[in-house]
């Protein structure tokens, strides 16, 4: 687990953080406008969510030995590669590849690894470490990128980023994730547990009403959390607030994701993580519809703050527990590199969605009304169909074992 903690942190850190960080100098270097520039990132992004079912198999399969290995590798390569980019095209190529990277080292294989280690009774507690650890990657990397970039120049501080990216995660997935327990092992350590763990392949749990019903509300909630995360300083600003204060709120809902994933632990553990993802779910709503109204609401933004920023927290940590909690352990990755699919193409399309949302209804304050009851239409969807869909995996996993 403390590999992961490591790993995830700096990949999350360099990888995708590092972009916003460099996206100027991008501009600059090869004479694009942003928006050409960040559809580079958005290709990266969807290339990553097309590669979330293909990634699950494997895992199931093989397990995180190699796939994270050859991903950090690929990774590293390109991180010294971004450093020869001369054309807009050739940076589309290599944001592409970063997909294929991002797909074998960020979240995804890094949950189907701890699902897979991990007996049930840890399980829960090491996915919480994992991105509470995680969770601090853009504190720490962001401004150590932004102290590189002016003294070294882009390409000198890609090219100290990309040495410590090899370094650190390359051996320490070849060394530490060989050595992880046999599959067998972790099944007989759950069926020792006072409750055996339910198992559902892929096929079986596309079968069950609360498979698609999560899918959506993974789809709607990361297409509404990207769409504010974009939107909201060019919101505020049109409506008096200072770049700065802006910007200090998103920074601000990013702490909060911290404190979020630890509430997150302590009241799965008494209520189980299905009733707090649906929870989650309404609480997004309520602060994406607080957005909406934050120039009326007395200390708006602090509401936004705190909703947001700990339900988004909430969020990743309540897909990784949902979708072991109702379909098991064996088959985790492969069922949850499915809903990444959507989840992840959500999230690299909502910059843009969002915007033709702003161009048809001519106000951001519709939009986020608009995403916020949507969020509460999934929130309620993940409530009204957990019951009956836990019946519905009981009966199944007979069969299935």
């Amino acid at each position: 687990m403390a590999t992961l903690c490591v790993t995830e942190t700096i990949t999350w850190g360099i990888v995708y953080y590092g972009f916003p960080v460099f996206l100027r100098a991008m501009e600059e270097h090869l004479h694009a406008s942003r928006v050409a520039v960040t559809g580079a990132f958005s290709v990266g992004m969807g290339i990553t969510a097309l590669g979330a079912i293909p990634v699950g198999r494997w895992l199931d399969r093989r397990g995180p030995w190699v796939l994270m290995t050859l991903g950090s590798c690929l990774a590293t390569a390109l991180v010294f590669a971004w450093t020869r980019v001369e054309s807009l095209e050739a940076f589309y190529v290599l944001w592409a590849l970063f997909g294929v990277a991002m797909a074998a080292t960020l979240y995804e294989p890094a949950f189907g690894t701890v699902v897979r280690w991990f007996p049930t009774h840890h399980r829960d507690r090491a996915l919480t470490t994992v991105t509470l650890v995680a969770a601090l990657a853009s504190t720490i990397f962001m401004p150590i990128e932004a102290w590189l970039l002016p003294r070294l120049g882009w390409r000198g501080a890609l090219m100290t980023l990309g040495i410590v990216l090899g370094v650190t995660t390359i051996p320490l997935h070849a060394i530490v994730l060989r050595r992880q327990p046999p599959s067998i092992e972790h099944r007989r350590r759950d069926a020792a547990s006072p409750a055996p763990a339910v198992s559902f392949t892929l096929g079986e749990a596309t079968r069950t009403l609360l498979f698609w019903v999560l899918t959506t509300a993974f789809i709607v909630g990361n297409f509404a959390t990207v769409s504010v995360t974009v939107h909201l300083i060019p919101f505020l600003t049109d409506r008096g607030w200072s770049p700065a204060v802006a910007a200090a709120t998103i920074g601000w809902m990013g702490a909060m994701q911290i404190p979020g994933r630890v509430l997150f632990a302590g009241i799965a553990t008494r209520l189980g993580p299905r009733v707090v993802t649906t929870g989650v779910f309404l609480a997004q709503a309520v602060g994406v519809a607080t957005v909406a109204l934050v120039h009326v609401i007395p200390g708006g933004l602090a509401v936004v703050i705190v909703l947001l920023g700990a339900s988004n927290g909430m969020s990743t940590l309540a897909r990784a527990t949902s979708v072991a909690d109702v379909f098991g352990p064996r088959h985790y990755a492969s069922i949850s590199g499915a809903m990444a699919l959507g989840a992840n193409g959500a999230r690299a399309i909502g910059p843009v969605g969002a915007s033709l949302l702003y161009a048809a209804f001519g106000r951001y304050e519709t939009v986020f009304l608009t995403l916020g009851a949507l969020l509460a239409v999934v929130g309620v969807a993940v409530g009204a169909t957990e019951s009956r869909a836990t019946a519905s995996v009981e009966g199944s996993s007979e069969s299935a074992v």
